[in-house]
């Protein structure tokens, strides 16, 4: 019997920022799963959980965290820079890691996490989150029921008003984040709407990137602006991509920070199948935690759409529920969650960023 099934699973997280504080909330809602240390820079807010949570060990540096006896799963919530080499260091310590998103910068520091993985035969989870929404959940069960035929077009995407992440921070540093909201809130829409359509293989994109607004100062808020710093804005604050999927189908995706349209966020999703259509739009993006669903069907010559309602998924609480129950599924179950599902997000992201730097269609 492997040990994670007879004895409490003990797990850190690093990071504390509103992430890291998601997986900290989820893992002590855990019945078997003990929260044993915490790493972070910020002194007092990093006091302030070790009371509120009863944390029995801080760090401020990250590789003390992972060196601690015992230990047996990490959560990764800081800067998309060190997502690489915090996992890594993990995993050839031989703990399990649970990083959020994106993977790594790029595909090829996503490789080598996934490589890690593998030779260290543990598990690696990517928080997509919006994956488990509720209304995402429902969609998806319609579509694999067969109820709209084949689909073979689709247009998602994330939008917002006035919504880069922390104006002049590592947000806006390439080498830091990798890049902009296409890296940042557009790899969820990748994700989920690839999930929805059935995970078909991604043959070639074609996109662009805009940067108009962020280097003037402009496209930040109060709610998105935590601190100044001296980093300049060198990412887009808008991205579109055209992206081919195997057996015809086309998936269109835009991720943008900054844009002067509605006031309020938008996350969506539009499919065209060969039975029926549906439209799934959150006014509100991640604030909104449901949203209705329309379904779009024709029946005696007639139109007979319909509204389907879902119930608010679970968010990060059933992204650390599914790593938890991986990594005590045992060695059987570990192989399939190495990582390689997050890695093929990461290498469409680097086509979608090569396109537009090259302004040509690239083929993965």
């Amino acid at each position: 019997m492997s040990k994670y099934k007879s004895a409490p699973l003990r797990v850190g997280v690093v990071g504390i920022g509103w992430a890291g504080q998601q997986h900290i909330e989820a893992y002590k809602n855990l019945d078997g799963v003990e929260l044993v240390a915490v790493a972070a820079m910020e002194e007092d807010l990093l006091r302030s959980i070790k009371d509120e949570y009863s944390v029995p060990h801080t760090f401020a540096r990250w590789e003390d965290l992972i060196e601690l006896d015992g230990l047996d799963a990490v959560s990764v919530a800081v800067p998309t820079f060190l997502h690489a080499p915090i996992a890594i260091a993990a995993l050839e310590r031989g703990l399990h890691v649970l990083s959020e998103k994106p993977l790594a910068r790029n595909g090829e520091e996503g490789l080598q996490m996934v490589e890690a993985a593998r030779k260290a035969g543990r598990v690696l989870d990517v928080a997509f989150n919006h994956r488990r929404r509720g209304d995402i959940q429902k969609l998806k069960g319609i579509i694999d029921d067969g109820e709209l035929g084949r689909p073979y077009y689709a247009k998602a995407s994330w939008l917002r008003r006035q919504g880069i992440p922390m104006l002049g921070s590592w947000f806006t540093n390439p080498a830091l984040a990798g890049g902009g909201p296409l890296a940042d809130i557009g790899v969820h829409v990748l994700d989920y709407a690839l999930h929805l359509l059935g995970e078909p293989r991604v043959i070639s994109v074609s996109a662009s990137t805009h940067s108009e607004l962020g280097p003037r100062g402009l496209g930040g808020n109060a709610r998105y602006t935590a601190m100044k710093s001296s980093h300049k804005f060198e990412v887009e604050d808008f991205a579109s991509a055209f992206i081919r999927l195997e057996g015809g189908g086309t998936l269109v995706l835009e991720a943008g920070w900054a844009a002067y349209r509605d006031e309020e966020d938008l996350m969506d999703f539009t499919v065209y199948g060969t039975d029926g259509g549906a439209e799934l739009r959150a006014v509100g993006a991640s604030n909104v935690p449901v949203a209705d669903v329309r379904i779009f069907k024709e029946k005696d010559g007639e139109n007979a759409d319909y509204v389907v309602v879902a119930e608010p998924g679970r968010a990060h609480q059933a992204v650390v529920e599914d790593f938890v129950e991986a990594v005590r599924g045992g060695e059987t179950v570990w192989g399939a969650h190495d990582g390689s599902l997050a890695l093929t997000r990461a290498l469409v992201l680097d086509a979608c960023y090569q396109s537009a730097l090259e302004q040509r269609e690239v083929r993965l």
